[in-house]
């Protein structure tokens, strides 16, 4: 089996974009082929994900049109989708192709325009994403969900309202001085529990922001890597699983399955265990989601999650620093794009470049998740030294 690296990546800002969604995927690619040293010709496949540019832009074949756009026509290509996780999946399909040996070089990319879109028409895309059989015809939204999450986790374990409103507060924080997050100003524990009610008990604060943007990286086996950057970041795990598909499903709405057998196959895989690991960027969709998300990825016991927020234990400087870059809260949540601008972000921390550095970074963890829980990707990366 081949190792395989990170050798050249690329992003845009997350925000509110003119660019129509090839453009912001041709952007995205290009400047990760940029970034390393490579020929065109060298590249053996792209793996794509997206998650609604049918629903919302009536695009569909985004992965052959953007590989033509940037000089890659030929090559074989795949549009990956499985909600937010869409690109994660596709950083995991790529990476086992250069495993087991199918290719040696593959650029994975992640692109997604939503903020053309109305609110209705908005919502009725997102809400593809859940099994229209049980928890659509409830009238079950994902905020919804995430509502009911934090209820029961707050029930559960005595964790208070302002414990959790910390969440947002640190990733609005880390969001500030991140040029790629979409909003960059921060914000109080009073403003987040004083904010308009959305899906109680969340509040407006308490949940991400739709985002255009785009996000990619050239991965290669480890054979080959050194030849195209002085400083590969190799990937030493990886996991991808699913989950329960509806709420009433759940024994016990606090744990989402999925993320637990993801991170399960990742740690087995790089031989590590979840104190081994420096920098986190996981799915905080919600600030409920980073609290679960953590206990999940073994970080914390069940039911501490959120008095290490409120405790500062997942700041920049803090003992496990969450979400550096402003996470999907700050940073915005392109769906399709977030798993692969999670690896983006992981990376640039694991090189020493990041606009939030987390002193001596040499392990990063990305946690990728779609649905309710349905299916989730985990990605341990390490620094050069790795290699």
């Amino acid at each position: 089996m081949n190792d395989v690296c990170v050798v050249g990546m690329g992003s845009t800002e997350f925000g509110v974009r003119d660019e129509r969604i090839k453009e912001l995927g041709i952007t995205a690619v290009a400047r990760a082929l940029r970034s390393c040293d490579i020929d065109r010709e060298d590249v053996d496949a792209l793996y794509l994900g997206n998650f609604v540019a049918g629903m919302l832009e009536g695009q569909e074949t985004l992965a052959p049109l953007v590989a033509d756009s940037v000089g890659l026509s030929g090559i074989p290509t795949m549009k990956t989708e499985g909600a937010c996780a869409s690109s994660g999946i596709a950083f995991r399909q790529a990476y086992q192709a250069i495993r087991t040996g199918v290719h040696d070089i593959v650029v994975v990319a992640g692109v997604e325009r939503m903020t053309n879109a109305e609110t209705p028409e908005f919502t009725r895309a997102l809400g593809s994403a859940a099994d229209h059989g049980t928890d659509g015809a409830t009238g079950l939204t994902f905020p919804g969900f995430y509502g009911l999450v934090l209820d029961r986790y707050m029930y559960e374990y005595g964790a208070t309202r302002e414990q959790v409103a910390a969440v947002s507060v640190k990733n609005r924080r880390n969001g500030a001085s991140n040029p790629r997050a979409r909003f960059r100003s921060p914000v109080t524990v009073e403003d987040v529990v004083e904010s308009r009610l959305v899906a109680d008990p969340l509040r407006l604060y308490d949940c991400c922001p739709a985002a255009d943007g785009g996000a990619a990286v050239v991965l290669a086996s480890a054979e080959v890597a050194e030849s195209f950057t002085s400083a590969p970041i190799p990937v030493l795990g990886s996991g991808h699983a699913t989950g329960r598909s509806a709420a009433y499903r759940y024994d016990d709405l606090t744990t989402l399955e999925a993320t637990t057998l993801a991170a399960e196959e990742a740690y087995d895989a790089a031989g590590l265990s979840p104190s081994d690991v420096d920098v986190v960027e996981l799915h905080d969709c919600f600030s409920a989601a980073e609290i679960g998300d953590s206990e999940d990825l073994g970080f914390f016991e069940k039911g501490e999650g959120a008095a290490a927020v409120a405790e500062g234990r997942t700041a920049v400087d803090g003992e496990l620093p969450i979400n550096p870059s402003g996470g999907l809260l700050a940073k915005g949540h392109p769906v399709g794009a977030t798993g692969i601008g999670q690896v983006y972000e992981v990376c640039l921390q694991l090189l020493g470049e990041h606009e939030n550095q987390v002193d001596g970074a040499e392990v990063g963890l990305a946690h990728n998740l779609g649905g309710s829980g349905a299916v989730s990707t985990v990605t341990v990366l390490g620094g050069p030294s790795h290699v």
